[in-house]
């Protein structure tokens, strides 16, 4: 079977949507299926227009992203669907998996269309409530219900849509669509990458100044949403109990210029590490020099709404998890044991919480082997990307292997119950 991901975006970029993009992929080329991907005019890397990264193949539309509103995003849709029909015109797909946003799903749909082959459509997050987070939108304007209708006209003439969590597909069946049109595929965790702990770096410790006290930590982006800022001002608090304690943050993004002048300003300015974006493939070993992740998100449609993935790769490296208490999280972790919750938007508490947590290490082993079995047997890619290839069989009128190795009916438990066997 060959299945031709459309996508905004993708590797060499690197980004959250660009590695669940990889994981997808590499996962089905590991089940025998033959898959690619194709970029729109938003894929911002300059190279060719098919292109070999990690081992997988990437096409890329024609054109230039921007232009007037509305005539732009025409255009890219126009691109993009015009490169779908010429891609399919030689390597014939079975399937189009289209992922958010919507441009990507109009595309695909337009393309679908023409060619007579069925349209996957994937929901990463609804756009307009990105753009809101992200402090390039405002809830209730008009480019804000524009871009819902888009997503609403997508979502209606997909031949079969994911999300990538329970809360947006709540928010789908509460506009009316149907229940058995929409999975869910979670955010998963690749385990041949992520699956065996690194040991503790020493050498990297010493140079990032965390050799000695424990160690709160971040991996990610730097967005407002994220909530570092409620971060950084919870640990004065955090050291009076534990005065050695230290701050490490890694990564990048918008908010990083403002996170740096709030540490330098902080009574525990000495005690915070920015580390940098690092390569993808060395996060292992900060994720090795860190005891507690932290991801103190801030409340919002979408946090409230997505499950985010780092938490996940966290508990795969064995560290334990502390997270606000939003629903993206709530579906993640189950409170005290697979991790901890805290309230969002309250660095008091955040720094209670983590506090209580490192006077409690004798519950660290438990909790880390809890959280461990729930990715394993939940969230591995490996077992993820086979709830796809039940809709594409099922979308395409072929048998469906009912085999161990081919089964993976359901849409996984949503709160971490890995204490309970894996399951809710």
């Amino acid at each position: 079977m060959r299945v031709l991901h459309v996508l905004d975006h993708s590797l060499p970029l690197h980004s959250g949507y660009a590695f669940r993009t990889r994981a997808i992929m590499r996962a089905q080329l590991a089940a025998g299926l033959d898959v690619r991907g194709l970029t729109g005019p938003r894929h911002s890397a300059v190279g060719p227009q098919t292109e070999t990264c990690e081992g997988l193949t990437f096409h890329r539309s024609e054109g230039a992203a921007g232009g007037p509103p509305l005539i732009g995003e025409w255009r890219e849709v126009k691109a993009q669907a015009d490169a779908i029909v010429q891609l399919a015109e030689e390597w014939q797909p079975d399937v189009l998996h289209a992922h958010s946003p919507a441009l990507c799903g109009l595309a695909a749909v337009r393309a679908g269309r023409k060619l007579d082959i069925p349209v996957v459509y994937e929901i990463r997050a609804f756009w307009e409530d990105a753009a809101v987070s992200n402090g390039t939108g405002r809830e209730g304007s008009a480019k804000y219900r524009l871009t819902r209708m888009l997503e609403n006209h997508v979502v209606g003439r997909a031949d079969a849509v994911f999300t990538i969590c329970e809360g947006l597909r709540d928010d789908l069946l509460a506009r009316g669509f149907p229940p058995g049109k929409i999975g869910i595929s979670p955010n998963a965790v690749d385990l041949t990458q992520f699956g065996d702990p690194a040991p503790r770096n020493g050498e990297l410790a010493a140079r990032l100044g965390v050799s000695d006290g424990p160690v709160i930590g971040f991996i990610g982006s730097f967005y407002p949403y994220e909530g570092l800022d409620d971060l950084i001002a919870a640990l004065p608090a955090l050291q009076r109990r534990h005065p050695d304690a230290r701050l490490l943050l890694v990564g990048g993004g918008p908010d990083d210029a403002a996170l740096r002048a709030q540490a330098d300003a902080s009574s525990a300015a000495d005690s915070i590490i920015f580390a940098g974006r690092v390569p993808h493939g060395e996060v292992a070993d900060y994720y090795s020099l860190i005891d507690i992740l932290a991801f103190p998100r801030k409340r919002s449609r979408l946090t409230e709404l997505v499950t985010p993935l780092k938490p996940l790769e966290a508990m795969a490296q064995g560290r334990i998890v502390a997270a606000s208490d939003v629903g993206g999280h709530r579906e993640l972790i189950d409170h005290g044991q697979t991790g901890v919750l805290f309230p969002a938007d309250d660095p008091h508490a955040l720094a209670t919480v983590l506090g209580d947590m490192l006077d409690r290490q004798d519950e660290w082993p438990a909790i880390r082997e809890r959280a461990g079995k729930y990715v394993a047997l939940e969230r591995d890619w490996a077992i993820n990307a086979q709830r796809y290839q039940a809709i594409y069989h099922r979308l395409l009128g072929r048998p469906l292997d009912r085999s161990p190795e081919g089964a993976a009916w359901a849409v996984p438990a949503g709160r971490a119950r890995a204490s309970q066997g894996g399951t809710r």
